[in-house]
């Protein structure tokens, strides 16, 4: 055989082995379908992202344990935002982009999910944010959805829970001025106490990362309010807890909104805040068997607790898993339109039925600090 038929013959045969490896990983690549999930797994919130990936783990064990979807197992492919804005769009873009994901997962912080939701929504991929409450994260966004209630909602709740439960009428507010989140929810809080009839004794804004807080705490003290409302993240309530001790502020004059809700609340400022309340997605001990049951199967999996981060993300993934076994076909577009028509999904944080602005109908549960614990005190109607 000459050399120019050898070459002819190598060629065909390299050809030949290239084309079946290619359908071989084209058929490996096909039995799977591809779900983004970014969230901050490093940055100052980590413990958002952290708690929140092993509530996705838990509901992606749960749907391929029973065969997946449409005969195909689900993968979860998980983007670190570090906490920072710029980091969820380009995370987004990426899953989008370079994994061709079916759906998104994420973020918890509104501001995160205002970033990567403007990229899911230009792109046409549907997003499911656990977390996010600030009011304009599904705002004119289509493909964008929330399996939480809204800072509006929360801040009227806990409005009428100071008001109507507590039977306080005089409060002061202390928020962090430059923060989509604490603003938004101090608005809420705001403008439905006064139209119960109470009254705003101090209303103070501090900046964002500020770490020393006596300065403000002896004002509020001083303004003698019954209640202060602080609609922060766990991080800053602890230091703000901490400093409220030194200066007399015990820690059952707070209320607080769900960003309370984290672990490491408990181990940095639980004996300051016994007896405060925050309003949250969620509890522990709260009575309904589906969260019995997501406990449970949570304990047995982490051997620990779930916080309402974890109970959130186990929703959020749960909801879209059965969006997308009731579409005809596992495409972007069918799938958000799966996830619209969403109605009395049984989840771990309760009922939830997707609303036409693309917000989840559900119950809120306020959260007292008791002995160094988060325990359920009451669920309130969100209307």
């Amino acid at each position: 055989m000459s050399r120019a038929c050898l070459r002819s013959v190598a060629f065909v045969l390299v050809a030949a082995i290239v084309a079946a490896s290619a359908v071989g990983c084209a058929k490996k690549s096909g039995n799977d379908i591809k779900v983004g999930a970014y969230l901050s797994l490093s940055g100052p919130d980590s413990t958002f992202g952290t708690d929140t990936r092993a509530g996705i783990e838990l509901a992606l064990s749960e749907v391929n344990a029973t065969g997946g979807i449409q005969g195909k197992k689900v993968r979860v492919l998980y983007e670190d935002d570090k906490s920072t804005t710029q980091e969820a769009s380009q995370k987004v873009r990426q899953l989008i982009d370079r994994d061709k994901v079916v759906a998104v997962l994420g973020e918890v912080a509104s501001s995160r999910s205002l970033a990567g939701g403007l990229v899911a929504n230009t792109k046409r991929v549907p997003l499911i944010t656990p977390s996010s409450t600030a009011v304009e994260v599904t705002q004119g966004r289509d493909w964008v959805f929330r399996v939480c209630f809204t800072d509006d909602q929360q801040g009227r709740v806990a409005a009428r829970f100071v008001k109507n439960d507590l039977k306080k009428t005089k409060v002061g507010i202390f928020f962090a001025a430059q923060d989509t989140y604490s603003s938004g929810l101090a608005k809420s809080f705001r403008d439905e106490f006064k139209k119960l009839g109470g009254e705003i004794v101090v209303d103070k804004g501090y900046q964002k990362g500020e770490t020393n807080f006596t300065t403000y705490l002896n004002e509020l003290k001083a303004n003698h309010p019954e209640i202060v409302f602080v609609p922060n993240y766990y991080n800053e309530m602890v230091q703000i807890a901490r400093q409220a001790k030194q200066v007399g502020l015990p820690g059952s004059t707070f209320v607080g909104g769900d960003g309370w809700d984290s672990a490491n609340l408990l181990e940095g400022a639980g004996a300051e805040l016994e007896g405060a309340y925050f309003t949250n997605h969620y509890a522990p001990d709260v009575p309904w068997e589906n969260s019995k049951k997501f406990v449970g199967e949570f304990r047995a999996k982490y051997k620990n607790m779930p916080s309402s981060l974890a109970a959130q993300g186990y929703d959020a993934a749960g909801l879209l898993f059965d969006a997308m076994r009731r579409a005809p076909v596992l495409t972007p577009e069918a799938i958000r339109k799966a996830i619209a028509e969403t109605k009395d999904f049984a989840g771990a944080t309760g009922t939830l039925t997707m609303d036409a602005n693309r917000n989840a109908e559900k119950s809120i549960v306020l959260v007292k600090i008791q002995n160094k614990k988060f325990t359920f005190a009451t669920q309130v109607s969100a209307n």
